[in-house]
Parts: structure tokens; sequence; C-alpha cells
């Protein structure tokens, strides 16, 4: 059982690069635990976990609803914008700067074999690490990711998740916005929830937030829950 986890931050990268990235990393560790059964061998497999910024790009999961998407393609190129149907769980969301994604891509036969505990368990990173800013994250029931202010006309979603996993091993992850230009936002129903807005650190607390700095705290508490040993930097 390996509870290290080699951290990359890949700073401002394409999705589709990272996209292929995460998967060629979830291959290798597959392949790993293929030929461990096949020869009755050990190899330990390796965990990652990708911090990334994305430019502006608009993702739908594989049982979305492209509906949900509610400009066209010459409108995407005008707004600088790009578009990809996905293999991950959920429906549509919206990647852009001033926001952090973490893709963990995990072994969770290094942890523990349970995706609904898997997910509740990044939810309750994002919610301690908001909380350390005075923001009370909440869980929304049915609706995965952290929201503020559940159960009130004024909910809004300030981190977006979705994963896809294979043999327990996991890719994808969450998009916590931070300093993120939410007018984006404004050409989608986000994950195929209407009525419901969206929210960041910065339009919360009106303050621009450092983003190595909650990538620092998100880092301390998913060391809590998931038990990591440590972090092994690789960039």
């Amino acid at each position: 059982m390996n509870k290290k986890i080699i951290l990359q931050d890949l700073e401002l990268r394409d999705y589709k690069e990272v996209w292929d990235y995460q998967s060629d990393l979830l291959q290798q560790i597959v392949d790993i635990k293929r030929s461990n059964r096949a020869n009755s061998t050990s190899e330990i497999t390796p965990n990652y976990f990708l911090f990334v910024e994305h430019p502006h790009v608009y993702t739908l999961g594989k049982s979305g609803d492209l509906s949900n998407l509610l400009i066209n393609e010459q409108q995407l190129k005008e707004k600088g914008a790009t578009y990809y149907k996905i293999n991950r769980g959920g429906d549509i969301t919206y990647h852009g700067p001033g926001q952090i994604v973490g893709y963990p891509i995990l072994d969770l036969e290094n942890f523990f074999t349970d995706i609904h505990k898997y997910l509740r368990f990044l939810e309750e990173v994002i919610i301690k690490t908001i909380a350390e800013y005075g923001l009370k994250g909440e869980r929304s029931p049915g609706e995965t990711g952290v929201w503020l202010d559940v159960g009130t006309p004024f909910a809004r979603k300030i981190c977006a998740m979705g994963i896809r996993s294979s043999r327990w091993v996991t890719m994808h992850g969450f998009a916590l916005n931070v300093n993120t230009d939410l007018g984006y936002f404004d050409n989608i129903i986000p994950c195929g929830i209407r009525g419901k807005a969206v929210a960041s650190m910065e339009s919360e607390l009106n303050q621009k937030i450092s983003l190595e700095e909650v990538k620092e705290k998100i880092l301390t508490h998913f060391t809590e829950l998931f038990e990591v040993e440590k972090f092994v930097s690789d960039i």
C-alpha cells in the first residue's frame, strides 16, 4: 500500500493536453495492476495529484446534455473558449484562469475502495479549505460539489466535481472558483442545474485571493483526510 503522492503543478495548461496526460497516468497505473495480478507480483502503484489552471474551456460529462451549453461554435471562438465532451461523470462546467483545478490520479486500493467516500472526502477537503477564509461550504443533497447557502433561494456552487475511475484508479477531480471570472458561467446551465448560481472566493470575500496559499491549504486538508504519507514534488 503506497500512500505517497507525486505532486505536479502544471500552472496554466491546455485542457486537452492535461486530459491526455491524466489518461496516460491512469493507464500506466492500471497496467501495473494488471501485471501484478497476471504475474503474482507486487509492484507498488504510484499516485499523482495535479494542480492546473486552464484557458477558458467548457467540458461536458459523459451523461451530460449538450443543450446546457447556451452558445454556438462561433460564439465560443469569440469568447476565446473551447469545448470538449469528456469521460467524467456530471454535466457541463467551465474552467478558466483564476480557478484551481485539482486532478488526483490515485489508486484507491492504496487508500480505500469506495467511490462515494472518495467524493465525500474531496468535498470535505474543499469545505475545510474555504472555512479558513470564513466561508461555510456545504453539500447539497443529490448534487455533487461544494455549495454556499444550501436550502435557500441564494444557493450557489463554489466548487464543481466530476470523476472517472477504472480498476479503482481515479482521474478528473474538482474545480474551485477562487478569482474566477463568473461571467463565463452565463453561457451554460452549470452542472445542468437550473435556477442556481455560482460563486467564487473573490466574489464572496470582495478581494483577490492567493492561489498558492489556497493550494497549500488544499494539500494540508487532503493529507489529513486521506492519511497521505507525504507529497513529493515532481516539477
